[in-house]
């Protein structure tokens, strides 16, 4: 039998994609492997938000190579598309296909004639049409969540952005299409579905419907104990989609919102489509509608000509508001983007020290908010169990909650007594769920707990 090797590089889209390329493959025959492990194939499904992203896909070709020296090496994805030729001069590449090509990996590799001469097929994103490949991660990872693509490409500019120039405008999945690929999903056992895309809260503008309709579609069919969404942009989180997100029981109360700067001026200069004040209203009126909600932010530091005081507006910005967590990256120039161009630029140490000054602010908040969820008792999906009894899993507001068990299993639905937290995860005690009930000697553990 013929292996394949695939690897994923950047966000749950791309993991969503790749899994399904894995499926297509195991269709035609061939055994999904590590990239550790000897292949036939070796695809790298590649980013390229960051130089850093760029970086690790020269190494993961080269590492491929040494291990699969008669492989044939296939580069996809994002950097695929934006510099091909680069790609394409790497030794030991066989195959560069663009976006559009990738759900058509396969017959590409089919017809592929290894000469020493790379491939490369990669159509402009200017030529692309209404289609999108549809994707999602069941069958290729150990997991109890689906991430479930509904959306590609994105419509605006922002600055310092690749994104529209690697995947196209802003495309839709069709809502009958999507609902077929949720009940598949869910047939094989998923109880928490997380639905992706670069731009999901654009979901449907161009089919006639809006990401709120699609939700309530997907609601009504009650196929999931949960519906995560994976991130949404502040300007579409609107009253409507936001009032139907809080009241439905099987929305987790989990928001990951962008942010990128907490000062005007720079969210001017990177043209996001929101100030300030906006973001601070939405955050704060999640947090009164819902307390224990979990929320998210993006942030992006060292941004051409961010100073000193425009850094600190962020910073104390995200200091005061009332939010779970933070994923802060330092600015990456990236070729073709108006922000590469502009002269005032952040000397990289500099951005470097901003960055790790809003990761500490991270850590306290999640610290604190961890802190918060101790007494209560938490719904929690089981993702992993060893043979040390100890189970891992999140609760609906994106807390990592560890805790003993005998009996409970992944992909079981417990309720966690929160007893103790820091900034990594909580720790708890099953009061109940999975496949049995508390004994009695258990239930004494609990209010022995709950007197500490």
């Amino acid at each position: 039998m013929k292996k394949v090797a695939l690897h994923t590089l950047g966000c749950k889209l791309n993991f969503a994609e790749t899994a399904t390329l894995a499926r297509q493959f195991q269709g035609s025959g061939y055994a999904v492997v590590e990239l550790s492990e000897p292949a036939d194939v070796v695809v790298l499904n590649t980013c390229s938000v960051t130089e850093r992203a760029d970086r690790e896909c020269r190494q993961l070709i080269r590492r491929a190579r040494r291990t699969s020296p008669q492989a044939a090496i296939v580069v996809t994805g994002c950097y695929a598309q934006l510099r091909p030729k680069e790609i394409s001069a790497i030794p030991g590449v066989d195959l560069v296909l663009g976006t559009k090509e990738k759900g058509a990996l396969l017959e590409h590799l089919v017809a592929l004639r290894r000469n020493g001469t790379p491939k490369v097929t990669v159509t402009a994103v200017e030529a692309f049409g209404a289609e999108t490949l549809l994707a999602s991660s069941t069958g290729f990872a150990d997991r109890t969540r689906a991430f479930l693509k509904i959306q590609d490409g994105c419509d605006y500019q922002c600055s310092f952005c690749t994104i529209p120039k690697a995947r196209g405008g802003s495309r839709s999945v069709p809502p009958d299409v999507v609902l077929s690929e949720a009940r598949r999903i869910a047939g094989e056992g998923y109880r928490e579905v997380v639905l992706t895309g670069v731009n999901v809260g654009d979901y449907g503008r161009k089919i006639g419907t809006d990401l709120r309709g699609m939700l309530m579609a997907l609601v009504t069919e009650r196929l999931f104990d949960r519906i995560r969404v994976s991130s949404i942009e502040p300007n579409l989180l609107d009253d409507a989609l936001l009032d139907f997100w809080l009241s439905e029981p099987s929305m987790c109360k989990h928001f990951h919102i962008p942010l990128q700067s907490g000062s005007d001026s720079v969210l001017r200069s990177m043209r996001r489509r929101y100030k300030q004040a906006h973001y601070r209203d939405l955050v704060e009126h999640i947090v009164r509608e819902c307390p224990q909600a979990g929320i998210g932010a993006d942030v992006l530091v060292g941004y051409p000509g961010e100073s000193e005081k425009e850094f600190e507006d962020t910073s104390l910005f995200l200091a005061d508001l009332p939010i779970s967590y933070l994923h802060v990256f330092p600015y990456s120039e990236r070729p073709g983007t108006d922000a590469a161009m502009l002269k005032a630029v952040v000397p990289v140490a500099t951005r470097s020290n901003r960055a790790e000054r809003l990761r500490m602010l991270s850590e306290r908040k999640r610290r604190l908010f961890h802190q918060s969820q101790i007494d209560r008792v938490l719904p929690v999906l089981i993702e992993s169990a060893t043979e040390a009894r100890m189970r891992s899993g999140l609760t609906e507001s994106y807390v990592r909650v560890e805790c003993e068990s005998e009996w409970a299993e992944p992909n079981d639905l417990v309720e966690v007594l929160i007893t103790s937290a820091d900034a990594k995860h909580c720790r708890g005690t099953i009061v109940s769920g999975g496949r049995q009930e508390l004994d009695r000697d258990l239930e004494q553990t609990i209010e022995e707990e709950r007197r500490r």
